[in-house]
């Protein structure tokens, strides 16, 4: 019945303005909108200017009455925080949208565009947008006023350390540092021999970016502290906290022996494996087998075994041929196949070496491949000694090469960067150790070209200084890996974009 029932059409209605005699769509007050915005401000009473503190040595606004916030330009937390220094004023009205409008960075200006929404005569709903003007008074907060005092007035420090001869992993953890902003509280950073000491103002910041430590690497601590002044008229104490914090000497591409017991924990895994990730669990991948298996930071510690062979030992090889021996197999995420091979050394090709690898899914004749040499190496390792009749394999394949390709695009720019943490640099090792930490930086970007799951966690940045036509020359007929340009990041810019006409809503 009610599929059959007449219905009157509705058309929206339209009336005369009842000031300046326009015709236009019926609203509560009988008024069209710039005859209303001339008889209502509803921005009327609300503050169009407003001071903050601003401390211009670590960029943090202050949040009264003592919390100091830090927040970038033109930034989400910055908008928060401008927004909330109106809230008794925006309980008059409704707020609809905040914009920044760009001003000069030297300015000491901050201006941000508020929409607003409020109910005026008989009903109607008037929204209007003004700007606020917010002025920077530069005030110090306590951390840098202390800072600035005595540079060396800091409450904690965490000691990082790694025993090994290289820093591909602190170049790592730099990365890592830099996108979640851990070490943002630090106050002072410095590289020292084997690892960087980082400087706090405040032992809950010490002990945050230690507990970000513990969730990227596997780390043993040891916490201490000294008494620095005492005040016996108040019972209060002074102390320095230190907080040093070792990281396992294992390391992506490390060759490692077993310990007998914990091979057998691990379901006689290896005993000899490869190391082929690195978080706060240890990866382990034994190549003969393709059996993985994962070490927690507690397994590790309770039986601190070191490696056998590090990336520093290896060797290149040239590959004459390939055997498919096994289907692909999927391993934690990576693909390998197994596969008989005829490799030799680069630099002698008086001794022929037939060895299984799990790279059969990327070796070909004519190829290059990086690998340990067991056959020639003088392996005094007391792990590898308690196995007895032992059968250990003269060359274990790590992963393919590519230098030879390389040679050809040396020393010409990548289309890519990394951000580097404000570090104070040891001076003292000399020209030497500084051409050492150049050689291990570029390979660090190497593998970071290579292998997509180490990038994975990391923010790679396009390279504005590089030209497109390079782009295109590096990229002809080569089959060298590199970083895609859609991981890239760009630099954040922001535009001043307009908003239409304000409107009045019923």
């Amino acid at each position: 019945m009610a599929a059959n029932m007449f219905v009157v059409p509705q058309t929206k209605g339209t009336v005369l303005c009842c000031k300046c005699g326009i015709l236009m769509a019926l609203n509560p007050a009988n008024m069209c909108v710039t005859c209303l915005r001339s008889e209502v401000d509803i921005t009327e009473g609300l503050r169009k200017h407003a001071t903050i503190m601003h401390c211009p040595e670590c960029d943090s606004y202050l949040q009264p009455p003592r919390t100091w916030l830090k927040a970038q330009l033109e930034s989400k937390e910055l908008l928060t925080y401008c927004v909330k220094r109106l809230e008794t004023d925006l309980k008059k009205v409704r707020l609809v949208n905040a914009e920044f409008i760009w001003t000069e960075p030297h300015s000491k200006r901050i201006k941000v565009k508020l929409k607003v929404q409020k109910e005026v005569l008989n009903g109607a709903i008037l929204e209007q947008s003004y700007v606020v003007q917010y002025v920077l008074q530069d005030h110090m907060c306590e951390s840098c006023t202390r800072f600035q005092a005595n540079p060396d007035q800091w409450v904690a420090s965490v000691q990082l350390r790694q025993r090994v001869s290289h820093r591909r992993t602190f170049f790592y953890l730099e990365q890592l540092i830099l996108k979640h902003d851990a070490a943002v509280h630090a106050i002072k950073i410095k590289q020292m021999d084997q690892g960087i000491d980082f400087f706090f103002a405040n032992k809950s910041h010490a002990l945050k970016f230690v507990e970000f430590l513990d969730k990227v690497a596997p780390t043993n601590r040891r916490e201490s502290k000294q008494l620095v002044s005492h005040d016996p008229k108040n019972n209060s104490y002074n102390y320095k906290y230190t907080f040093s914090v070792e990281i396992s000497p294992i390391c992506r591409e490390d060759l490692i022996c077993l310990p007998p017991r914990l091979a057998v924990s691990l379901g006689n895994l290896g005993p000899l494996v490869i190391c082929t990730k690195v978080t706060n669990n240890i990866a382990l991948l034994d190549p003969l087998t393709l059996r993985q298996c994962f070490l927690d930071p507690d397994q590790y510690w309770r039986y601190s075994f070191k490696s056998l062979l590090g990336s520093r030992q290896l060797l290149e090889y040239d590959v004459f041929n390939v055997e498919v021996v096994s289907p692909e197999f999927n391993v934690g995420g990576s693909k390998y196949v197994m596969a008989d091979v005829e490799v030799a050394r680069v630099t002698d090709y008086g001794k022929l070496f037939y060895v299984r690898t799990h790279l059969g899914h990327i070796l070909k004749p004519g190829d290059r491949a990086l690998g340990y040499d067991l056959y020639g190496a003088n392996n005094n390792d007391n792990e590898l000694d308690k196995y007895q009749n032992l059968v250990i394999p003269e060359v274990i394949l790590l992963k393919k090469s590519y230098e030879e390709k390389r040679q050809k695009k040396r020393g010409k720019p990548r289309p890519w960067k990394l951000k580097s943490l404000d570090m104070e640099l040891d001076e003292s090792k000399g020209r030497g150790y500084e051409e050492k930490m150049n050689t291990e930086y570029e390979e660090f970007l190497r593998d970071l070209e290579e292998n997509p799951e180490l990038r994975f966690n990391l923010s790679l940045y396009r390279n504005k200084d590089y030209q497109p036509s390079e782009m295109a020359s590096m990229s002809d007929g080569d089959d060298v890996p590199s970083v895609p340009l859609e991981e890239l990041l760009a630099d954040l810019e922001l535009s001043d974009k307009e908003d239409g006409d304000d409107s009045m809503k019923d």
